[in-house]
């Protein structure tokens, strides 16, 4: 097993296989442990020589995981697998519901405000699902320089050609020169014209058989999951809408959500973003490539398809000595703002949401040693119970007690598991 290594004031060293040393060092107060997961240590002593090696870091970027490996030219010392958080939008659309209610409920007749909109005031603002995931990108490589000297960091950026890619999936031609200016809402002055347009101002559903002229825009998949696209709206009567909400109808089989181009999207944004910002922060080492570069190395070296493994081919060592473990990492929230329950109790009660930041020394995300098993605390209560569950959050026991868990290593937006790579594969 590898262990990471800094020196007094912080500067990360050469990582060592030398175990027996690391103990020693460990019981004489030469070193103190950091972090738990990677295992990594500080010296207490000052190092008189601090040789060390060219290592690149090769970053898979993504819309859902992130693949780093960090390698020299003969031996790979780093490979982590990242899952990004998919609950931001979904989140930011409960929040928005709350705060609507709310409103409605205490100041029903303020004036409707427009002009104070986040995306109007700040210069190069990305929605907040975007940039949760660019930060997830910055934060996973930050953690790695910690540990080691890199000397350089490859990005694999990609870019997607949403128009040519749903031209295909519809089956009409491709796109060619001005067709990329010209696109299907061209001359329409919001969605809801198009898509009343697109239909031919008839209901999707009866076909005008109701005899109702009234005319919805209708969601397939609700806007929190679907958003406002136009392969997520269709025309429906006011007669067929209200009776679908009411769960008297269904709509045909025809008529379905098309292909989502969120994370295409997604990486068109933030593969400049991204790129932008690690050169801020680390000037003269950054570099990118691109997807098919990487497909072609991994191809004519024979390596298994996996995002680790993707990573290595972007660092331009894929030939190294690939490294024993592999580090399964899941971005997690950290917190809940929401203050009390939706519902309200008998007698006006309003139960509060959830439970003070640390209860019995112990945290939300926190890893504990349970009954000789390391998990995770998912859900924290007042009275010390907490409710356990396993990295891919399989269920331990969903009321132990505080009294039977031994903390491990406090955890705040990253849970991180390490895998053997046989395992793995």
């Amino acid at each position: 097993m590898l262990v990471y290594v800094q020196d007094i004031d912080g500067h990360p060293l050469m990582p060592t296989n030398r175990n027996c040393w690391v103990r020693k060092a460990l019981e004489s107060g030469k070193a103190i442990v950091l972090i738990r997961c990677p295992f990594t240590i500080r010296l207490t002593y000052e190092t008189k020589t601090k040789v060390v090696q060219p290592i690149t870091l090769g970053v898979d970027a993504g819309s859902e995981h992130i693949g780093l490996s960090a390698s020299t030219e003969t031996k790979e010392v780093y490979a982590s697998e990242v899952e990004l958080r998919t609950d931001v939008t979904k989140n930011l659309s409960t929040r928005r519901e709350l705060r609507r209610g709310r409103r409605y409920r205490k100041t029903r007749y303020r004036k409707p405000r427009f002009l104070n909109r986040v995306y109007s005031k700040n210069k190069g603002w990305l929605a907040p699902s975007i940039e949760a995931k660019i930060d997830a990108h910055m934060q996973a490589i930050k953690k790695v320089m910690q540990i080691l000297p890199i000397s350089a960091i490859i990005v694999e950026v990609a870019s997607f050609d949403m128009q040519k890619i749903k031209a295909i999936s519809e089956g009409k031609p491709l796109p060619e020169g001005t067709d990329y200016q010209q696109g299907e809402q061209l001359d329409f002055w919001n969605v809801r014209e198009y898509v009343l347009f697109r239909d031919n101002h008839t209901c999707q559903c009866c076909r005008g058989k109701s005899g109702c002229k009234e005319l919805n825009v209708h969601h397939i998949e609700s806007r929190k999951t679907g958003g406002n696209a136009p392969n997520n709206l269709v025309t429906l009567c006011e007669t067929c809408h209200n009776q679908y909400h009411r769960g008297e109808i269904k709509l045909p089989k025809t008529i379905s959500r098309g292909e989502s181009l969120r994370d295409a999207a997604f990486m068109g944004i933030m593969r400049f973003e991204l790129l932008g910002r690690l050169r801020n922060m680390y000037p003269e080492i950054v570099s990118s490539t691109y997807g098919y570069i990487t497909k072609n190395t991994r191809i004519t070296t024979n390596l298994p398809k996996s995002h680790a493994v993707d990573a290595l081919c972007i660092s331009n060592h894929p030939k190294a000595e690939r490294s024993d473990s592999v580090y399964m990492q899941k971005r997690v929230r950290r917190h809940n703002r929401q203050l009390h329950k939706t519902n309200i109790l008998r007698g006006g009660i309003r139960k509060a949401n959830q439970a003070p930041k640390e209860v019995k020394g112990f945290r939300l995300n926190d890893k504990v040693m349970y009954k000789g098993q390391e998990c995770f605390v998912h859900g924290r209560r007042t009275s010390g119970y907490f409710d356990l569950r396993l990295f891919d959050g399989t269920k331990v026991d969903p009321c132990a007690s505080w009294k039977n868990l031994t903390i491990i290593e406090h955890t705040n937006t990253t849970l991180t598991k390490e895998v053997t790579l046989s395992s793995h594969d």
